[in-house]
């Protein structure tokens, strides 16, 4: 409907547009629909020597979230000319349009902190467009355009006129001119001639063509009915008390291609959801791959599904046998009223089938950015991240009833790709109590064990494979040794098939007085060797968490990791640690910063402590749980109206 019609109006500019995002489309329906048709709701992109940055005013993007995006890409842009694109004008105009009953302007509460940063950084036009006038100001070096009117009604009077606006660029002297139009509305007879004149033409056709062009009335007749006339509501059913349901016992099924003691982020967070879930009297089955050392006996609710074969080095990986039928008995023995699954293929294609046969609601856990795995799948690795990852996640996420994301950013691809499931933004929990209760005794004995007395000790934890970006944090621990003169030790911590070549990058770097690598250790550890640290070190841009960085700072330990998903939402600069670009120079010198700043450590080791308290197991399970709750109401409610 109305994308259509916009379409049809753009199609005659022989240039391209752009779209901001606005009020009309601030909406949860109208957002979706944005998306589907234009995009992110705020993006930038280069183009020349020009950087053009679009903002959302409305406030359905974080605006916390949103300055520091726009900070960083402010401060590091690197074009002449910067153009900034807002619904929202920054500064009232003072002008007042017909039917206007206030001008509408940029969040009060908000303004002052997004004005001082354009003033500080420096933007060079401004530009509004949410009021149906023309109006120019100038705020320090920057102008501030307001033009357009997005619906409003324009009447040609001083105030609110039909007008263009031209922007020339010579030689890094911008020009802005207004162009009034000497243009009115049509005439309301007119129009009204116009249409009739067109209906009445259609039925000055042949005997064949009247026939089907009275079909065509009589199917689009039935399609108005069907849409004008059957209500339809879009909004949640608040006859359904979640409070109430979220007390209910469920039995949950988790399907999972990987688990403890295979050690990963998918097996932790499904460990402690299940901890968690099983603390507030859910009844949990784990569907897991089996492994040597895993006793099916001594495993309460863990059902060890036997491989077809194992790959990976020392045979790591586990790819379960879904042609078992011992796994399908042994889930429809359980009685599951949720299937949760965890992968969007093998076993956790398995739980989406098996769900459908049982009819009972499906939520998929979206844990894994594929299309960084394209090095383990035997395609050219452009056709997998390009096609096949996005195409797979898509299909699969809205063959669910719900999905979860751990982050903001992650729930943004969703949506980018064309998810219309309902997704709950529910980060891992940590277990903070445990972070907090450790042996003075057994760090002692760790900082003997791994460093010199004298050394001060970085950590990193991570898989050794090539999408963890190693290399990068291997160089950027070189330039560091070339900038920080004090001793220090590196810990990486973590197991891989890339381990002996980092050992012998580590050596060809000549940074084995630097850079230790631990292997695996048990996850009842890990707290203590964050506690041992000082600063943590992340380079990996695959990830949609980073829960690591939530276990290291729990341990009070300031961040500096490679700005991508997963890290965006969670590292916030000057606060607990620093994200930067994919530069090493940058990485490494705020790694510095950090060692030799000591009022600067101490207020992102305090921060890293009290982001971490915000992420606690407790809070996780919790609203898991009542997204279980409100996705086994809906469902039930559905299956009780088809029959």
């Amino acid at each position: 409907g109305i994308p259509q019609a916009i379409y049809r109006t753009l199609s005659r500019l022989n240039m391209p547009y752009l779209l901001t995002f606005g009020p009309q489309e601030e909406s949860r329906l109208g957002g979706f629909r944005f998306y589907d048709h234009f995009g992110p709701l705020h993006f930038s992109f280069k183009s020349g020597s020009n950087r053009f940055i679009f903002i959302d005013s409305t406030g359905t993007t974080d605006f916390s979230w949103q300055y520091r995006w726009l900070e960083e890409e402010l401060m590091f842009s690197q074009e002449d000319n910067l153009f900034l694109f807002s619904a929202h004008p920054f500064y009232s105009s003072g002008k007042k349009a017909l039917f206007d009953s206030n001008e509408d302007t940029f969040a009060d509460s908000h303004q002052k902190k997004f004005s001082s940063l354009i003033k500080q950084l420096g933007a060079d036009v401004v530009f509004s467009s949410i009021s149906p006038i023309f109006d120019r100001q100038i705020h320090g070096d920057t102008t501030f355009i307001t033009t357009g009117g997005a619906g409003g009604f324009v009447i040609n009077d001083e105030a609110s006129h039909y007008h263009f606006v031209s922007v020339t660029v010579k030689a890094n002297v911008i020009e802005v001119l207004e162009h009034p139009l000497e243009v009115g509305q049509l005439p309301i007879l007119r129009t009204v001639e116009s249409a009739w004149f067109f209906i009445h033409s259609l039925f000055y056709v042949g005997y064949l063509n009247f026939i089907l062009l009275v079909s065509t009335f009589i199917v689009l007749a039935y399609w108005l009915h069907e849409r004008v006339l059957s209500d339809r509501d879009y909004y949640p059913n608040y006859d359904i008390d979640l409070d109430c349901q979220s007390d209910k016992s469920l039995r949950i099924a988790h399907f999972t291609n990987n688990y403890l003691p295979f050690i990963g982020g998918v097996p932790l967070s499904v460990d402690r959801l299940r901890n968690g879930l099983l603390t507030l009297g859910h009844n949990i089955l784990v569907v897991a791959p089996n492994y040597p050392g895993a006793i099916e006996s001594d495993e309460n609710g863990i059902f060890r599904v036997n491989s077809l074969l194992p790959f990976g080095r020392n045979s790591e990986f586990r790819v379960a046998n879904i042609f078992s039928l011992k796994l399908y008995r042994e889930v429809i023995r359980f009685k599951p009223d949720i299937i949760h699954v965890h992968h969007p293929f093998w076993l956790g294609r398995a739980g989406l089938y098996l769900a459908k046969w049982l009819k009972i609601p499906v939520v998929y856990t979206y844990h894994t950015r594929l299309e960084h795995y394209a090095h383990y799948v035997p395609l050219p690795s452009s056709v997998f991240r390009n096609l096949i990852a996005h195409s797979l996640i898509r299909r699969f996420a809205n063959q669910c009833d719900g999905v979860i994301v751990p982050t903001e950013c992650a729930e943004e691809y969703l949506r980018n790709i064309g998810v219309k499931r309902r997704i709950l933004v529910q980060p891992t929990g940590i277990d903070i109590e445990r972070s907090s209760n450790l042996s003075v005794n057994k760090l002692e004995e760790l900082k003997r064990k791994y460093a010199q007395p004298n050394e001060r000790i970085l950590i990193s934890i991570s898989r050794l494979s090539q999408e963890k970006n190693i290399d990068f944090l291997l160089a950027g621990v070189e330039l560091l040794k070339s900038k920080y003169k004090q001793p220090f030790r590196l810990l990486i911590i973590g197991d891989g098939p890339h381990r002996q070549r980092i050992q012998n990058e580590i050596s060809r770097r000549k940074l084995q007085q630097n850079i230790s690598l631990t292997g695996s250790i048990n996850p009842e550890e890990i707290p203590l060797f964050c506690q041992l640290g000082e600063v943590f070190l992340f380079a990996s841009m695959s990830e949609t968490q980073g829960m690591v960085i939530l276990e290291a700072m729990a341990g009070g330990m300031p961040v500096v990791a490679v700005r991508s998903s997963g890290i965006d939402d969670i590292v916030d600069n000057g606060k607990n640690g620093f994200k930067t670009s994919c530069d090493v120079a940058v990485w490494s010198d705020r790694v510095c910063q950090l060692l030799t700043n000591q009022a600067l450590f101490d207020i992102t080791s305090s921060g890293a402590g009290m982001t971490a308290k915000k992420y606690s197991i407790e809070c996780f399970s919790r609203n898991v749980s009542r997204f279980y709750a409100l996705i086994h109401s809906n469902h039930s409610l559905r299956s009780s109206q088809k029959q």
